[in-house]
């Protein structure tokens, strides 16, 4: 006790406890890695631990004293496996090592197949209590890129495996699934036939679920009882503001810069010499969907078009392809972003971006050639779905025909160029004579039946469609059709249909990949059909559909998802583990499920909440708006180590987490897919005329598109002449 200060006699046994505890030495652990590796740049930084880094493995066998702990992590994952001596699992024996390998060329006692796995549909779950809740078992976590060496094991506590759910396997784990993390038999380690420690380059998600994948590989090997209380980083995928964060006055402008540089960065407006590979006519088949981003790709002007999207599909570097598709809804879409945001900017070089946009896709492409602009075909007028292969080109929708419209009508009226206004007139014409009696389209009519049947067929037709997904916007184009040519053609059947779908709200409706999106989607025609008849009627109908929109936000702003009833889902969630994947899905596996979807809702209710505003100057409207392009703004993607991202609004975010998450089951455009137009465009767009204080109806209300409309009546429509 003589070297013990006095003050400490006083204190007494705890105080002594606690001073050596406080200078205890740190428990040694030894690394093998390169130093840019993921873990061992978050490891250096824990109290308690004193991290020894070796670039040798001969060095790093000599450097492990007898029970210390050892991490051996592989820097060439997932080109290479690593390479370890025979001996070397018996040497880290000798040594009384526990251990952490992976994606190592050998195991001691077991087969692993030469050839490594390349996962399509399998996610990581957790198979066991060994993380101690967080993550639990049947948990599922992203391990982008996911390469493993396959092998048999029969107790491991993280598997891969083909899954449906959101946050956890919801039907069990197949018998068909692969281990990446287990314990070696006869050794005091643990195996991953994976690069786990990987995990912030390849963007592995959810985070906290992760950090506690590490605080339990490292609580395993640290035996001594040293506690890790916290394991920290910066995801390479981050939000422009925290939740609570204080937003600077001029956030919603910022953002919408943010929003259309991301054009720029992610290298959307299609560059001069890629129709090669584009193909850009209905007789060929494209060459690729996909490309790989390079910040050598130059930037267009919107002569050649714009790409479709940033993929979902994410690289062990956490890399995401473009996706290069020429789509028309796309082209309207980019388009009114350029121009709202150049005249909030003060950037008139975004205007003739925006017309050559819908000068390349409407006067110069394949699209409005052959079938569409033929006056004899069915399908005169309309406009195709894509131009990059047969399949897109002979397909027309009339949702995605409404979205270009609605976008070349935007930039009409910013930039004041009224070129395309006799083709848009047209386009117009050709949706209203392929819509039925009853006001309905259909989700999509092909080449080949217009060619069979003729439009006479589907105007005449006595369809009845209750999809606000595919009908709604179509409606919304035939209101601001009637009100500037006055003609009632384009608002009897309007009405008729408008009045049919809402009564059934919404349990009758048919729903695409969520009930939310519709009711999302039909707020737009509501709120323009009191804009040209403002009876009790129409106002209580639009106040149905925002009351029910409503119901869905959260505190943040955010729209969550809805399902509606599975057998009313024409894209429901996966049914089993083996449909995860086929088919386009939602992004929750349930109700209640706290995700919003920035492809099908949330961009959508953006659009109608803001034209509700400017109609019925409800302040509740107003502040629900507020809400929502707050939370977006908060939301936008900030990654500028990957400009391919930054600045994009990514389809899923889970806004509890408060982290881009989702259930990753669509198989075309799935939870960090970017789209160019329907997200990025409309919530570009719709900022912007916030700055601007002004919604799509007033902004257009003076085309002048209705002088060429008594010509082309004349023309398409000869049965109304009669």
């Amino acid at each position: 006790m003589k070297s013990v200060p006095k003050i400490l006699m006083f204190l007494g046994p705890l105080a002594i406890i606690i001073l050596f505890a406080l200078n205890a030495a740190p428990q040694k652990i030894h690394v093998y890695c390169d130093e840019g590796n993921d873990l061992y740049g978050v490891i250096q930084n824990l109290e308690h631990l004193e991290v020894v880094h070796y670039d040798n493995l001969d060095q790093f066998i000599r450097g492990i004293g007898k029970g210390e702990p050892s991490l051996i992590l592989a820097d060439n994952y997932p080109n290479e496996r690593l390479e370890v001596p025979n001996n070397f699992f018996d040497l880290l024996k000798e040594k009384e090592s526990r251990f952490y390998i992976e994606f190592v060329d050998k195991l001691p006692g077991m087969e692993t197949q030469p050839k490594n796995k390349v996962s399509k549909y399998e996610r990581a779950v957790v198979n066991s209590s060994f993380f101690g809740g967080t993550p639990d078992s049947l948990d599922i976590l992203a391990v982008n890129g996911l390469t493993y060496v396959p092998t048999q094991v029969s107790n491991a506590h993280l598997v891969a495996a083909r899954v449906a759910g959101l946050d956890s396997a919801i039907y069990g784990i197949p018998k068909e699934n692969n281990p990446l993390l287990f314990e070696l038999n006869d050794y005091d380690g643990l195996v991953s036939t994976t690069g786990l420690s990987n995990f912030i380059k390849g963007r592995y998600a959810p985070q906290v679920e992760w950090q506690g994948i590490w605080k339990g590989i490292l609580q395993f090997l640290l035996a001594d009882g040293t506690v890790i209380e916290k394991l920290d980083w910066n995801s390479k995928i981050q939000t422009t503001y925290a939740r609570n964060e204080q937003l600077p006055l001029d956030y919603q402008k910022k953002s919408v810069a943010k929003g259309i540089d991301w054009f720029h960065n992610a290298k959307m407006i299609v560059p001069t010499g890629y129709n090669n590979i584009l193909g850009n006519a209905p007789n060929k088949e494209i060459k690729t969907k996909f490309i790989n981003w390079n910040d050598t790709i130059s930037n267009g002007d919107g002569s050649n078009g714009v790409f479709e999207c940033i993929f979902s599909r994410i690289d062990e570097k956490g890399n995401q392809p473009i996706g290069v598709v020429l789509r028309g809804d796309c082209t309207g879409e980019v388009a009114g972003a350029f121009a709202t945001a150049g005249k909030v900017l003060g950037k008139e070089e975004n205007y003739k971006i925006a017309n050559n946009l819908l000068k390349f896709y409407l006067n110069e492409s394949s699209a409005l050639k052959g079938e569409y602009g033929n006056p004899n075909h069915g399908a005169y007028g309309l406009v195709p779905w894509g131009i990059s292969s047969y399949p897109w080109y002979k397909a027309n929708y009339g949702d995605d025909n409404a979205r270009l419209f609605l976008g070349a009508i935007i930039t009409a009226a910013i930039t004041g160029n009224t070129e395309q206004d006799d083709t848009l007139m047209r386009m117009l014409l050709a949706l209203h004579r392929t819509t039925g009696i009853n006001g309905f389209r259909g989700d999509r009519i092909d080449l080949p039946q217009l060619q069979e049947n003729g439009w006479q067929h589907y105007y005449n037709g006595k369809v009845v469609n209750l999809s606000p997904h595919m009908e709604a916007y179509l409606w919304a184009c035939f209101l601001w059709a009637y009100d500037k040519t006055g003609d009632p053609i384009f608002l009897a059947r309007t009405k008729k249909a408008i009045k049919t779908t809402m009564e059934g709200y919404p349990d009758t409706w048919k729903w695409m990949n969520g009930l939310a999106q519709e009711k999302a989607r039909i707020l737009l025609p509501l709120a323009w059909l009191v804009r040209v008849e403002n009876t009790d009627e129409n106002r209580k109908m639009l106040y149905t559909a925002v009351d029910g929109l409503l119901d869905l936000q959260d505190k943040s702003g955010a729209i969550r998802e809805e399902l509606g009833s599975i057998e009313k889902g024409v894209f429901p969630p996966s049914k089993s583990n083996a449909d995860y994947g086929l088919h386009e899905a939602s992004l929750i596996a349930k109700n209640g499920d706290p995700v919003s979807d920035l492809l099908y809702t949330t961009n959508f209710a953006l659009v109608g909440l803001h034209e509700a505003w400017y109609t019925l100057k409800d302040p509740r409207i107003k502040k629900s708006v507020d809400q929502l392009s707050e939370f977006l703004c908060r939301i936008q993607v900030k990654s500028p180590e990957h400009p391919e991202l930054h600045g994009g609004w990514m389809r899923a975010f889970d806004f509890e987490r408060f982290e881009h998450w989702g259930s990753n089951a669509d198989a075309g455009w799935g939870a960090w897919a970017i789209e160019s137009g329907w997200t990025q465009g409309w919530i570009t767009t719709i900022l912007s005329l916030r700055e601007l204080d002004t919604s799509i109806w007033d902004l257009t209300k003076n085309s002048e598109m209705n002088s060429h409309y008594d010509v082309l009546k004349q023309e398409m429509l000869p049965i109304e002449q009669q």
